[in-house]
């Protein structure tokens, strides 16, 4: 019975530490850290963007096959792009990092946020069903590759498109609206993203 009682007892010791070492982290991302967090986040948001540009400019201006256009890093290392976990692990990233910095918005800003955090929870659910899929061995409706489901009516290379420019563009407007915050929502942000536009001299 003693030895039952150490998991629960464990538990009950370390969840709250994690608890307040998560809060501690959360508050800082959103505080004093959250201008520099923001921009690490954007230089991993537009550095996936460039792979899908880059893997779009092959297939419809070079004329690459799709299986060879495989975007910059694809193109020096081929297994990182054959692998869906490299999908999912970037999709699990941009939705961690949607929602760690998400309380350091207020207003509208906040608003737009939340927008492209929803729209990449289900972009995540896509490439979970593709991740499970390649796991499992079985594609649905016995499709020689992994499909997700809005995959059956848009090809796979313009959808992930399609839904990286839905997840962009609130994220965009949020930060924008983050850095020049509108009329009467200065008062609320906690960190120093806003622009403080110096008066102009006459």
């Amino acid at each position: 019975m003693e030895q039952e009682r150490i998991p629960g007892e464990l538990a009950a010791s370390v969840l709250p530490g994690l608890r307040s070492y998560y809060r501690d982290i959360t508050e800082k991302l959103n505080t004093v850290g959250h201008e520099r967090a923001l921009q690490v986040f954007l230089i991993i948001v537009l550095a996936h963007w460039a792979e899908h540009l880059v893997q779009a400019y092959q297939i419809y201006v070079m004329g690459w096959p799709i299986p060879e256009s495989r975007g910059v890093l694809g193109y020096w290392f081929p297994w990182m792009v054959s692998s869906e976990i490299l999908h999912y692990g970037y999709a699990l990233v941009m939705l961690i990092g949607l929602w760690l910095l998400r309380t350091g918005f207020s207003g509208s800003s906040y608003t737009w946020w939340m927008i492209s955090l929803w729209i990449q929870f289900w972009h995540h659910i896509e490439h979970a069903l593709l991740q499970g899929q390649a796991i499992i061995g079985e594609n649905l409706a016995n499709s020689p590759v992994p499909m997700s489901l809005a995959q059956f009516v848009i090809p796979r290379v313009e959808l992930h498109l399609i839904y990286n420019t839905l997840v962009f563009i609130p994220m965009i407007i949020g930060m924008y609206k983050h850095m020049f915050p509108p009329a009467g929502e200065e008062a609320h942000t906690r960190c120093t993203c806003a622009v403080r536009l110096k008066p102009s001299v006459t």
